[in-house]
């Protein structure tokens, strides 16, 4: 996983809506990377949700916001639909991205153990740089927490 004040690695990712993203080409605005195991789930909607909710102030601040995860375009324009989501779904089905940022990793659930996403959103600063990591999310109050560190950027 990239470090605090590292350069962030630059990736290009196909979008929700059928363009495609690269990190580099979103300067000089900061950059939020929310990673999240899958679409559509309970945690996944509310955290896509809180982030939606809060667009208008990210954007205020600059900010480009962006989800993760290894579902593909298909899936994410399904879940944008469903919940009304405003803020950009990027696909890393090949999980290459996810790997890149350390995400990747192995988790456990009753006894049994598999590769997933571990929810963790990364802030990137303008010029490139990790501003800040959050592993290990909890949703609640976590899209908050971010904007109030954009702010402080």
């Amino acid at each position: 996983m990239p470090q605090h004040g590292e350069s962030a690695p630059d990736f290009t990712l196909p979008r929700d809506g059928g363009d495609t993203v690269t990190l580099s080409a979103q300067r000089p605005a900061p950059v939020v990377l929310f990673f999240y195991p899958r679409d559509d789930t309970s945690g996944c909607t509310k955290e896509a949700l809180a982030f939606t909710q809060l667009a208008p102030e990210f954007a205020a601040a600059g900010a480009q916001v962006f989800g993760i995860s290894k579902d593909t375009v298909a899936k994410h324009e399904k879940f944008r639909d469903k919940h009304a989501l405003a803020v950009p779904l990027l696909s890393d089905a090949e999980s290459g991205v996810c790997e890149l940022y350390g995400v990747w990793t192995e988790k456990k659930m009753y006894g049994k153990s598999f590769m997933g996403i571990e929810r963790t959103t990364v802030l990137i600063d303008g010029e490139g740089k990790i501003a800040r990591i959050w592993p290990k999310v909890k949703v609640p109050g976590h899209a908050e927490d971010v904007l109030d560190a954009v702010r402080a950027l």
